[in-house]
């Protein structure tokens, strides 16, 4: 798997993302700090991601303070996180995308999805929660930040064996070491406490995305009931339990992850909400046979504007080719 890294301007950096794949864009933050070239050393995430992208565009990045983006930020609050996805979605030219968030990214898409509802095709949120502070008593936070902060190498280590605790082979010592990688221990534990003090949970019921929340039922980092609670505030968001106690979705039984988040995202949308009024427009023409260039004849619109219409209406009717848009568009007329 060949990923190209590409860096996005913002007012506080660079930062790194990978492009990898066709097809509609999922953009995925997994959470805490990241490595795009290290994290794929990680067998099965590797295969995690090569899988999504034979059926999508996905998009990872580097948060900025750690990976490849500039290591040297001054806000690595919730709200400069959501800021830095929506800049890599524009920069890419993306006016709708799916969003997969695992965790603390979790939240980060979430936000995106209750804040930006006209960008957001659909929402996918693996052990996350609503409030940061109701991960661990204040104590016991406070201790985890110190720790991080002041050994960066035992700080890994703990945390490893929270997020893994029942590890095979090597797996907690690679995390460790992918994550001492990723960030200096000061970024580390200051996205680590930004984390802990974001509550996000008034405007989960904004979101409009159909939204799939899946959480392992022994989670020892996030515990279920924090992925509960987090989908009954999501109007209309479905809760997959899942088996296992590993915290983070490329462990353990991480198929089960891949073949539910496959399935969502293959799942049309409710006829009702899905296309604009223009949408239909261009779906009949199609129907009737006309090329891209012709329907931007027809309607006065640009050639891009056409194409970017005919995308746009695929991505909403979960087809892949311009036939299933026509079928669509003539059984629409019949009915």
């Amino acid at each position: 798997m060949q990923q190209r890294i590409r860096f996005c301007p913002t007012p506080a950096g660079f930062v790194a993302y990978s492009v990898l794949g066709r097809g509609p864009a999922l953009i995925i933050d997994v959470g805490w700090v990241t490595h795009l070239e290290k994290a794929l050393d990680v067998p099965s995430l590797r295969e995690f991601i090569e899988r999504l992208a034979q059926d999508f565009t996905v998009v990872r990045f580097d948060k900025l303070g750690s990976g490849l983006s500039d290591r040297a930020p001054n806000d690595l609050t919730l709200d400069a996180q959501v800021a830095q996805v929506l800049a890599v979605a524009e920069q890419l030219n993306l006016r709708r995308f799916h969003l997969f968030g695992a965790s603390q990214g979790g939240q980060v898409m979430a936000a995106i999805a209750a804040r930006r509802p006209d960008k957001v095709e659909k929402l996918i949120l693996y052990g996350a929660c609503a409030r940061g502070s109701d991960l661990a008593p204040e104590q016991v936070r406070e201790s985890l930040l110190a720790l991080v902060e002041s050994h960066w190498g035992l700080g890994s280590k703990t945390l490893s064996a929270i997020f893994i605790p029942e590890p095979s082979g090597g797996e907690a010592r690679q995390f460790a070491e992918t994550q001492r990688a990723a960030s200096s221990p000061e970024v580390a534990a200051n996205l680590l406490a930004n984390y802990y003090k974001t509550d996000i949970s008034a405007e989960l019921p904004a979101i409009r995305a159909r939204t799939l929340v899946l959480h392992r039922e022994a989670d020892v980092a996030t515990r279920f009931r924090l992925g509960r609670e987090l989908a009954a505030l999501i109007p209309n968001a479905t809760l997959v339990p899942l088996r296992g106690s590993t915290h983070l979705f490329y462990f353990g039984e991480w198929q089960a992850v891949l073949e539910q988040i496959l399935s969502f995202l293959s799942e049309p949308l409710p006829e009702g909400a899905m296309l604009s009024a223009r949408e239909r427009e261009v779906a009949t023409l199609v129907a009737d046979g006309l090329t891209n260039q012709e329907i931007a004849t027809r309607l006065g619109i640009a050639p891009r504007t056409a194409d970017a219409h005919l995308e746009h209406i695929r991505i909403k009717l979960g087809v892949r080719s311009r036939a299933q848009v026509a079928a669509w568009a003539t059984t629409r007329a019949l009915r």
